[in-house]
């Protein structure tokens, strides 16, 4: 949905007092036993300049949940607690998840080439099932790879920035994605190194798809969001959808317009970022999958065989993060991400489940990216604040999102 605003001034005034983070801020009231750390940490947040963040923790002194700054710009509102949001590469734990439980069932093997699976695509035989999930396939991310300074190395669909605007309701089929992706030259042989490619979880879905015979997202009611209860959980798969019930507002700043990013067409991402979800349903699935209840536990210790990757800290398995924290605190593990532009997701657990974080951010975003350069900082003092004994310490880079 575009706003229009009539003057390129008016624009610059409302991104300049959002960025600067003068908005007047407002802060939910929290469930539960009251964490004035927590929230001292998300009005953080607010006065770095996002215009608002959901949070909920569950831990050993229960639940609770709040919110600060605002649902949409202009209003007082206050972010729902309990939201729904785009999650952005959070799905990549979804999909992983299916996948194995396809490996527990016996229709799928790790360590067999993806192309038994998917044949008529021109797989390199070499790249097997564990490679995708893990990305160590080497297949090129059709959304462009970047070189480690952050710069463009090789173009592909435009994904954030100026260049997406234009496209950000336009529909995409996880065919036509890979086939462009495979077009492409690899980045490395099959199995030598690491590079996080959205590819390589549309390929995933598309041997989901495959070996069942159903789409992804009767897969994904049947084998996760309905056990588990996840009412406001789904993939938004080929469809332009607007956010659906109570939900905060991200944004872009486009030109002279301000764009409403609460309603868009994610199919670029398929598999790998159109999760819409909750703070609620993520962590009732992340405590469940950390806690053993969606995987035998053979198959949870696969997904948690983490490799080093180019992140300091911050080892990849299958469809995780393993994360180490540094002293006092140890290793969690998590998935966060983003769509491309307004919305930020955290997802954080104990290795048994019995601790979570999640949390959904909200900001005004642009081709600079706005309010984000201070995201990774923030995180890592809202994230440390839950799980360690002493929360201090700088920030370490997070994972690239999709």
């Amino acid at each position: 949905m575009k706003t229009t605003i009539s003057r390129r001034t008016a624009v610059a005034a409302l991104a300049t007092a959002v960025l600067a983070g003068t908005a007047t801020p407002a802060m939910a009231t929290p469930t539960g036993q009251d964490r004035p750390e927590l929230r001292k940490a998300m009005q953080a947040f607010v006065d770095a300049g996002f215009t608002g963040i959901q949070l909920r923790v569950r831990d050993q002194q229960g639940d609770w949940a709040a919110s600060a700054g605002v649902r949409k710009l202009g209003a007082a509102a206050k972010p729902p607690t309990n939201g729904s949001f785009w999650t952005g590469s959070v799905i990549k734990t979804f999909t992983a998840t299916m996948v194995l439980q396809l490996v527990a069932e016996g229709r799928i093997e790790l360590d067999s080439p993806a192309a038994d699976y998917l044949p008529g695509y021109g797989l390199d035989e070499r790249i097997t099932v564990r490679m995708l999930l893990r990305h160590t396939s080497g297949i090129f991310n059709y959304t462009g790879e970047y070189k480690p300074d952050g710069t463009m190395d090789e173009p592909g669909i435009p994904a954030n920035g100026d260049g997406w605007v234009p496209n950000r309701f336009k529909s995409y089929e996880p065919e036509e994605l890979v086939r462009l992706a495979l077009s492409k030259k690899p980045r490395f042989e099959p199995g030598t190194q690491w590079n996080y490619s959205n590819t390589n979880y549309t390929v995933a879905l598309l041997i989901i798809e495959k070996v069942t015979g159903r789409s992804y997202a009767t897969e994904l009611k049947q084998r996760i969001t309905g056990p588990l209860g996840l009412r406001g959980t789904l993939a938004a798969g080929n469809r332009t959808t607007a956010l659906p019930g109570p939900h905060a507002h991200g944004y872009y700043q486009y030109k002279n317009s301000v764009i409403d990013l609460s309603h868009q067409n994610m199919s670029l991402l398929t598999g790998a970022g159109d999760l819409i979800s909750t703070t609620q349903d993520l962590t009732t699935f992340f405590s469940a999958l950390n806690g053993g209840r969606l995987l035998p536990a053979k198959l949870l210790a696969e997904m948690r065989t983490a490799i080093p990757t180019s992140i300091p800290k911050q080892d990849y398995g299958l469809g995780i993060w393993a994360q180490d924290l540094g002293p006092g605190c140890g290793t969690v593990y998590q998935h966060n991400g983003s769509p491309p532009h307004g919305y930020g997701a955290l997802m954080y657990s104990s290795p048994d489940g019995s601790k979570t974080l999640t949390a959904s951010v909200t900001w005004l975003d642009s081709a600079t990216r706005g309010p984000a350069k201070d995201f990774l900082t923030l995180v890592d003092a809202l994230v440390k604040q839950e799980f360690c004994d002493t929360p201090a310490g700088s920030a370490d880079q997070s994972e690239p999102t999709g």
